[in-house]
């Protein structure tokens, strides 16, 4: 499906961005993307203790994740599943087959790595219910790409003079002491 940029902002950007589940915010990582939103570790310890609320499907725990972070952020199927699998390797998680899925539960050895690492999954939670709601920050980043299309536009035809750089550069600057002061 293709998306026109000029003719729906919301469409278009929710499509080309944070349907991939790239969040707004902070950014970090490769690319000026999210990136890795969880440090090495931290998926492990937020399955664990999803599994030790209830056992549940990897699907569930990807909503679950999501539903962490407001939306901001969902784990790939691609990460998912192998930290299962690792998790069922260390004999922290059990899997069951329920039809085609497999349901997955805790153990005894997972409740006690959670328990060993308590600060650290409460770190970890603190940091996802920090993370900006995807759907209010969908203005922010519709404008931010009409800006740098315009620069794009207007710098990148090279008929742009010295004082019409100036100008650009002085309508940003005053915007982002806006933007600081709010």
């Amino acid at each position: 499906m293709r998306f026109n940029r000029f003719q729906n902002h919301d469409t278009y950007f929710e499509h080309r961005r944070f349907a991939r589940g790239e969040g707004f915010g902070r950014r970090c990582g490769r690319g000026g993307r999210l990136g890795r939103f969880l440090e090495h570790g931290d998926l492990r310890l937020l399955v664990l203790d999803l599994l030790n609320q209830q056992p549940r499907h990897g699907y569930d725990i990807i909503k679950a994740i999501e539903e962490l972070t407001g939306g901001a952020y969902a784990p790939s199927p691609g990460v998912v599943y192998p930290t299962l699998t690792m998790l069922e390797e260390l004999s922290q998680a059990e899997a069951a087959a329920e039809g085609s899925k497999k349901l997955y539960s805790i153990t005894d050895a997972g409740r006690e790595a959670l328990a060993q690492n308590q600060a650290g999954l409460d770190a970890i939670r603190a940091r996802l219910q920090s993370t900006p709601n995807r759907e209010a920050a969908l203005p922010v980043a519709r404008a931010m790409e009409n800006l740098k299309t315009a620069l794009r536009m207007k710098l990148g035809s090279g008929t742009a003079t010295a004082e019409t750089v100036r100008h650009i550069a002085d309508a940003l600057d005053a915007a982002a002491r806006k933007i600081d002061e709010a």
